[in-house]
């Protein structure tokens, strides 16, 4: 698990996981840990993570099922009830 800023630096680094282990389970030790450097975000911040992270406070993931592209949300169009 990596965390960065919007300028592509490296803020937190969990390494050590085999490649089975699922992106939810991860995050959960690393919040549950005491011995961790981790920042949790409070108040209106969140983390943005990829749709294997679950959708709680402090963590903004996508809804599986919907595709997001840049070039949609440049026109001004008619947004669906998920979005």
């Amino acid at each position: 698990m990596a965390a960065c800023t919007f300028d592509m630096l490296f803020t937190y680094v969990h390494a050590g996981w085999e490649g089975s282990a699922s992106d939810s389970r991860i995050l959960r030790e690393v919040l549950l840990s005491d011995n961790t450097n981790f920042l949790i975000p409070q108040g209106g911040q969140y983390y943005v993570v990829d749709s294997g992270y679950p959708n709680e406070p402090g963590f903004l993931a996508p809804y599986r099922t919907v595709r997001y592209h840049l070039s949609e949300f440049r026109q001004n169009r008619q947004m669906r009830r998920r979005e």
